[in-house]
């Protein structure tokens, strides 16, 4: 018997992966974290809460400085503060090992005020005052140049100090990287990076202590940072030969990549996100490879914050409703929106239910609850069903989110921490209306 002909029909996939990788459709559920039910913590902390795993920050730092430690024998890390500057967060790292690595005076008041030694905290960042370059020289800090006008600024400090300022520049070159990060720092390749260095070495209160880059964010490309060490290392020889100058270190920024999707990847960063290994293989080799003695290497210092807790960060939020769009695609709306997520612009956040009502997924819409179109955490994911008042968890959320959360429409939430004997703690508590009345002038009414 003859078929009957059909016509082709192309259509897009909105969510999901083609069959052919052989991605399993089948959603996981995430009812603990560290185990704990998420009922329980929503039950004592409300909804939407942010959690922090400290199991997880201690277990990620220790493979990150074992990555680095068996390849190099000169190895420290510091914490940067604008990826998550809650206290909290900020002392694990520091009992750790870690110093502090801050770029404001806001940042370096809290690490101060988390017991950090001047000596152990990097300045860096293109917005220091006159003042803020005194207090940093008057602590011991290391201050890392940006551009001339601050090393202009730190020159007529330094004229009423008896103190010699530990500097090192900020160091922008071309590693492959697109598009390249030139606004920060001095450019290696038209030689104001060489002309800054010899500026500070004519400097009698100026001791050169290091060199600094950071290449961009969100690093994929590990020989891009191999090319970056190498470049630094030439220049730790060029002071070397010119000056008689030996640097204590080579400071090679962050930027590592965490394991989130970036929007508009073809594969989940799970899968494609290069490990602390293969960053410290191309770090390492660079410096050791190079002309310097490796009985007198620098210490390497590494800034990394977003591959070190964006895993420990998690987002517990609840339905509120369900709804069809006039496509006849199905949207669930969420307690907890982009205000509280401010990297779900660039990530396809990994998202899962508390409990799973059924497997039978569908094209979903998933947004937040502010009257603001922009408001989606994600545009299309194949999703179960779900019914009013469940509890749907947010992975990877760790970095840049509890920093850069906007309070806007809503209050911001609690922030919870669960330590490594599996006790909740209170990191930070949930905004109300005093939180404003504390902070506004209510002196003017007007008639």
């Amino acid at each position: 018997m003859k078929r009957i002909y059909e016509k082709p029909v192309i259509s897009k996939i909105n969510a999901g992966m083609p069959d052919k990788f052989g991605m399993s459709n089948k959603m996981r559920e995430v009812s603990q974290i560290d185990n704990i039910n998420v009922e329980d913590i929503t039950a004592e902390y409300g909804s939407p809460a942010f959690v922090v795993s400290e199991k997880t920050i201690r277990d990620t730092y220790k493979d990150a400085h074992r990555a680095f430690a068996t390849r190099y024998p000169k190895v420290q890390f510091a914490w940067s503060y604008k990826t998550n500057y809650l206290d909290a967060v900020c002392n694990i790292y520091h009992d750790l090992g870690s110093w502090a690595e801050v770029v404001s005076m806001f940042e370096y008041e809290k690490a101060i005020n988390n017991g950090v030694p001047g000596k152990k905290i990097i300045f860096n960042g293109p917005d220091k005052s006159k003042e803020d370059l005194k207090i940093a020289v008057d602590n011991g800090s290391y201050i890392h140049i940006d551009h001339f006008d601050e090393f202009y600024n730190l020159v007529e400090v330094l004229q009423d100090s008896e103190k010699k300022a530990k500097v090192a520049i900020r160091i922008n070159m071309d590693t492959g990287i697109y598009p390249q990060w030139d606004r920060f720092g001095f450019n290696y390749e038209n030689g104001e990076a060489w002309t800054a260095i010899t500026r500070i070495m004519m400097q009698d209160k100026m001791q050169l202590a290091g060199l600094h880059t950071h290449i961009g964010t969100y690093i994929m490309t590990p020989s891009a940072y191999s090319l970056a060490a190498a470049k630094l290392s030439q220049l730790f020889l060029d002071i070397q030969a010119k000056f008689n100058h030996t640097l204590s270190y080579i400071d090679m920024g962050g930027g590592f990549a965490s394991k989130n999707t970036l929007k508009g990847a073809y594969l989940p960063g799970k899968d494609t996100c290069p490990t602390f290994n293969q960053y410290a293989d191309a770090i390492t080799t660079a410096i050791i490879s190079s002309g310097i003695d490796i009985n007198h290497l620098p210490t390497l210092i590494l800034e990394t914050g977003r591959a070190m807790i964006d895993d420990a960060g998690y987002l517990i939020g609840q339905v509120i409703a369900n709804k069809r769009l006039s496509s006849g695609r199905r949207s669930i709306v969420l307690d907890m929106g982009i205000n509280n997520l401010f990297t779900s612009f660039w990530y396809n956040h990994d998202i899962y239910p508390a409990h799973i009502r059924s497997q039978a997924l569908e094209d979903t819409a998933i947004y937040g609850p502010l009257c603001m179109n922009i408001d989606c955490i994600r545009e299309a994911i194949q999703f179960p069903p779900v019914e009013l008042g469940d509890h749907l968890v947010l992975e990877r959320v760790g970095a840049y989110n509890m920093t850069q959360w906007m309070q806007f429409i809503t209050y911001r939430p609690n922030i919870v921490l669960i330590d490594t004997e599996k006790k909740m703690h209170l990191i930070r508590k949930k905004e109300n209306m005093d939180t404003f009345k504390t902070q506004e002038d209510t002196a003017y009414n007007a008639q």
